[in-house]
């Protein structure tokens, strides 16, 4: 089984501020924070600068973290949610139904469209 890693919280980072402006050594500060010191290196290299600075680190991490989430296709109360949830539960179509269907009225608009994946993923999502 593989190892489980987690996110540097917001006080680890200001500890290894602290200590780095000490001169404190990154296996030294990696003993206290119970991290490896591979870890706390590659923190450090994720910014461009040469001082670390645990709240521009902060906010890198949060900037990246947003870009990294996708954004949901169909979500409630837009047209396209609409559109699927009509066909689904008034006319019982299929999720490939519906995929073709959109496919058809919107072959040059990739917003106006789902993969019947996705309505599937709805479906398991939204509670009855």
């Amino acid at each position: 089984m593989g190892r489980q890693y987690s996110h540097l919280s917001s006080e680890e980072r200001a500890v290894l501020q602290v200590e780095r402006d000490r001169g404190t050594s990154l296996r030294g500060i990696g003993r206290r924070l119970g991290r490896s010191a591979s870890t706390l290196s590659r923190e450090i290299r994720r910014l461009d600068s040469g001082v670390y600075s645990a709240h521009a680190a902060a906010l890198v991490y949060r900037s990246r973290r947003s870009r990294s989430v996708r954004a949901r296709r169909l979500i409630a109360g837009a047209v396209l949610f609409e559109f699927v949830h009509d066909r689904l539960v008034f006319d019982r179509w299929s999720p490939q139904q519906i995929a073709a269907t959109l496919r058809d009225m919107h072959p040059d608009d990739a917003s106006q469209r789902v993969s019947h994946e996705t309505i599937y993923a709805a479906i398991y999502a939204h509670p009855r």
